[in-house]
């Protein structure tokens, strides 16, 4: 994972300067995610880190003791995922701020995260200088993404029921493409439904159906297909 690109500029002034601190919770389950993030934020005068956390459970208790001007999250998180926790923060906290901030590809992901609730989403390998833009804009109220996603949003809109998505990922619901995520870390049927508080049995529902979608004929191709998504590589070399 590259986090060179997290590290902080010399010489960097932020617009606002004068303005009062601003308090952000990490939420992200890489130990060196969380400390490129903290120093990066060290270096900007209205900016702090109120706290940190790597699993779900955790992050839900720290938003609700400190309740910060924003929450930066990574979809991929100990027992459960961004999407889960973006969910319980719009459920308890409508207006507080959210910026997604993951290795995941954008053009699956960005859009559902948005969707959910979320004010931005921004690429891990972005530069420190872009992500601030991001940070900031979104907690000025605004909504952060990448070009390459406005201009696929836009041409969606503009296609209306006639786009057809090429990627069949995209086919898989919100929890569909959680379960997809799971097994893609390694999960078990049992740990994916605990992290998820789904029954052994809805799970396997989800598992059924994600083979049809994607054309997959058993469990062991859902394996592999699973493992190179996540990790980035072409899910369609067997």
């Amino acid at each position: 994972m590259n986090t060179g690109s997290l590290l902080p500029k010399t010489g960097h002034k932020p617009p606002g300067a004068g303005s009062r601190t601003r308090r952000v919770l990490i939420v992200d389950d890489h130990p060196i995610v969380r400390q490129g993030l903290r120093r990066l934020l060290e270096g900007e005068p209205d900016l702090e880190v109120c706290g940190e956390a790597e699993a779900v459970r955790d992050a839900k208790a720290l938003v609700r003791e400190l309740h910060p001007d924003i929450v930066i999250v990574d979809i991929s998180l100990k027992q459960g995922d961004g999407l889960e926790l973006l969910k319980d923060i719009r459920a308890h906290f409508p207006t507080m701020p959210v910026l997604v901030l993951s290795m995941h590809d954008e053009a699956v992901y960005a859009e559902r995260m948005l969707s959910a609730g979320a004010s931005g989403y921004i690429m891990k390998h972005a530069a420190s200088d872009q992500f601030l833009v991001a940070l900031r804009r979104v907690l000025d109220g605004g909504i952060y993404v990448s070009d390459a996603v406005g201009n696929s949003m836009i041409e969606k809109f503009a296609a209306g029921t006639a786009y057809v998505s090429a990627n069949p990922v995209d086919s898989l619901t919100n929890r569909e493409l959680q379960v997809l995520h799971m097994i893609g870390k390694g999960l078990s049927t049992r740990q994916t439904a605990d992290a998820l508080n789904l029954s052994i049995k809805t799970v396997e529902s989800h598992r059924q159906r994600i083979k049809r979608k994607l054309s997959l004929t058993n469990s062991a191709q859902l394996m592999q297909y699973a493992v190179n998504w996540y990790a980035g590589r072409d899910p369609t070399q067997r």
